[in-house]
């Protein structure tokens, strides 16, 4: 099929199942279960630093550091900072240890994991996660922290933060950051996202679950796996060459991960690989939206979160209200305690709020 027929039957369909969405009364939504989660952090509590994916050498240390001691937090560095085994921060068993030492102390309220790139499925069976059962704290980061968040989701239900790690912190405060440090001292907000063709009108309120897409197929058939039906499903995804993109897709489909979806929001999907033989015609949207066209769940391209300038903090794990419109998406936690921030669409998150020192 080619890519002009291929959007006219795509479009067409969604056009069908939009106006049949927009006709039918939508359900109650779901009552939200008391969730256990970390405390909100306060000033003066301690975020600990650990690298259990790429390394991280100390002098990048310096624009995070400063800017968690700005927001009123103390900062311990783990082992593993500076380390470097093969292309990790240390080898497997340094990494579990010192993500092991962090979860056990009792005085690190929230773990900030250094980087992305590729090593937490290689350590994190290594690490007794029980720990935060007990002691339950906010684990932070994203693209290969997406096998972490996976984890915890599955096996203990805990939410966790898709968010800047230390490398994304900048010598100017960005939006990216800025939501981040209102997440964590117990912010609730509303992210909004601009009009987009392939997206498809409705509205959900359920969990947010999900992360970058690599590492969410890469859970499938694991006990890390997670759990979508009835789920809002976020991904992300970057580097990746169009015909893995639809490869990946296809394994959520088979795996039944995209049959019973509350909804679906795409982030960022960024600096995509160049199909040097036989290239692929349809576009990275037209592939994610081909998986999902027969479904009458809201679907939202273009959200502002993922390796991407404005990489919006998302507790997931968390209850949100997901709406999609002709005007746009957006995602609005739920909750009956927490003030609500509004944030702008993306084309408006322009201006960084703050200087770090």
């Amino acid at each position: 099929m080619n890519r002009k027929h291929f959007l006219k039957n795509v479009l067409g369909t969604a056009a069908a199942v939009t106006t049949g969405t927009s006709a039918m009364a939508m359900p109650d939504p779901p009552v939200v279960r008391s969730l256990a989660q970390p405390p909100y952090l306060q000033p003066g509590d301690i975020i600990g630093i650990t690298c259990p994916a790429s390394p991280l050498e100390m002098k990048d240390m310096l624009n995070c550091s400063s800017a968690l001691k700005k927001w009123g937090y103390e900062v311990c560095v783990g082992n593993t900072v500076g380390q470097v085994w093969e292309r990790f921060g240390g080898s497997d068993a340094e990494r579990a240890a010192d993500v092991q030492l962090m979860l056990d102390d009792p005085s690190i309220k929230a773990i900030l994991f250094a980087r992305g790139g590729y090593g937490a499925m290689r350590m994190m069976d290594r690490v007794d996660w029980t720990s935060l059962r007990k002691n339950p704290k906010w684990l932070v980061g994203y693209s290969d922290i997406t096998a972490i968040h996976c984890h915890v989701n599955a096996q203990f239900g805990l939410p966790t933060i898709h968010g800047d790690m230390v490398n994304g912190f900048k010598a100017i405060e960005d939006i990216s950051t800025f939501s981040l440090k209102q997440v964590i001292s117990g912010k609730r907000f509303e992210y909004r996202s601009p009009a987009f063709g392939l997206n498809r009108k409705g509205q959900a309120t359920a969990m947010l679950v999900g992360g970058n897409l690599s590492l969410v197929a890469a859970m499938l058939g694991s006990k890390s796996s997670l759990d979508t039906d009835g789920k809002i499903l976020f991904l992300e995804e970057v580097s990746e060459y169009k015909y893995t993109l639809d490869r990946m897709m296809m394994s959520l489909k088979r795996s039944g991960k995209l049959d019973k979806l509350a909804g679906l929001i795409i982030g960022g999907i960024t600096a995509t690989k160049s199909d040097a033989e036989t290239p692929f015609a349809m576009s990275v949207e037209e592939i994610i939206y081909e998986k999902v066209v027969d479904k009458n769940f809201p679907v939202c391209f273009n959200f502002p979160a993922g390796h991407i300038r404005n990489n919006m903090a998302l507790k997931l794990g968390i209850y949100y209200t997901f709406r999609v419109t002709e005007t746009g998406g957006s995602l609005t936690e739920v909750s009956s305690t927490l003030p609500l921030i509004p944030l702008p669409d993306i084309d408006s998150l322009l201006t960084p709020p703050a200087f770090l020192p």
